[in-house]
């Protein structure tokens, strides 16, 4: 992270962003140059902070996710989650002056992806259950429902709009602000502790339904808390970072292949990887074109379907699929 903070359109050494940072969080460090303490502190260092966040909020949406529904193409968006933020933050941006009803996009994007897991939640229903099939089905149709709806709203947007729109979409952490991480932090740390403490029974899930319940665990009412769980923490790093695709794909199944699929591992280590994966991401993004900077989806979906083609290849389990 130290080093993705110091690589940029102005190159700054090593020793002096770890002074800056020690200066700012209370260590002492060497006070330095004021134009290099503002980039290093007020833009690259929240900017990096948030890339990590949200690659460790993915990452372990996706582990559990592929549990839940018993899919291992499962990804943080198969609930629609994506769409519905999607849908909510291009209603702000097209149609009003970045504010509808007192929310920002930020604000729209999440509210837009709770009506999309509340829908999916409703139409995934069986018998007053959740199912994990009708799940997956009902967040492809609410999904692309949602997506109708988003093209519609960019055919009328303006050129200006349309490209605000678009990076929104590919997602991108260039906008982070020291004032969005908190809510963030918080959410992502509390969430992957609270998961992480399900990794026995998350390995139940994996032996099937009924040998869960046969080992004690309530099934049904598991499946509803981590989806709920897993929404929630989506929902809230898609709306500071929008859509950024492959994440919550790609590094369960690369953290699984290299450590197994005991989730009491799985989970810590996804986070850790999937951090480390979007700082990475997000350096490249704003380095391989400079001065132009590149959405982090573009990046992401380069790296990550040729994972996933490899992975097809390479699982023959999925030809069942």
């Amino acid at each position: 992270m130290m080093v993705a903070v110091s690589i940029g359109a102005v190159t700054i050494p090593l020793g002096d962003v770890w002074g800056i940072v020690l200066h700012h969080l209370g260590g002492g460090g060497a006070t330095a140059d004021p134009a290099l303490d503002q980039i290093v502190w007020n833009f690259r260092t929240p900017r990096v902070v948030l890339a990590a966040l949200v690659g460790a909020g993915l990452a372990v949406s996706g582990v559990v996710l592929q549990a839940v529904v018993a899919n291992p193409l499962a990804d943080p968006y198969v609930l629609g989650v994506s769409s519905g933020a999607s849908l909510g933050a291009v209603l702000v941006i097209t149609l009003t002056s970045g504010a509808l009803g007192g929310l920002g996009v930020s604000s729209a994007a999440f509210a837009g992806a709770v009506v999309a897991v509340v829908l999916v939640f409703l139409l995934g229903r069986r018998g007053g259950r959740l199912a994990p099939t009708r799940l997956v089905l009902s967040g492809v149709a609410v999904g692309y429902l949602f997506l109708a709806a988003t093209s519609y709203l960019q055919l009328r947007a303006t050129p200006t709009e349309l490209r605000t729109v678009m990076f929104w979409m590919l997602g991108s952490v260039a906008g982070a602000q020291w004032g969005q991480l908190p809510l963030v932090s918080v959410v992502v740390l509390t969430a992957t502790v609270a998961l992480a403490l399900f990794g026995r029974r998350l390995n139940a899930l994996l032996a099937g339904d009924e040998s869960a319940t046969a080992l004690g665990v309530d099934v049904h009412r598991l499946r509803a808390l981590l989806l709920v769980l897993a929404s929630l923490l989506t929902g809230t790093v898609i709306a500071v970072a929008g859509g950024i695709g492959f994440v919550g794909l790609m590094i369960p199944h690369l953290v699984r292949l290299a450590t197994g699929a005991d989730h009491r591992r799985l989970l810590p280590q996804a986070a850790l990887v999937g951090a480390i994966y979007l700082v990475v991401v997000d350096l490249l993004s704003r380095t391989v074109n400079r001065p132009n900077e590149l959405p982090l989806g573009i990046l992401t979906a380069l790296f990550g379907a040729p994972f996933f083609l490899w992975l097809l290849r390479r699982n023959k389990s999925l030809d069942s699929l």
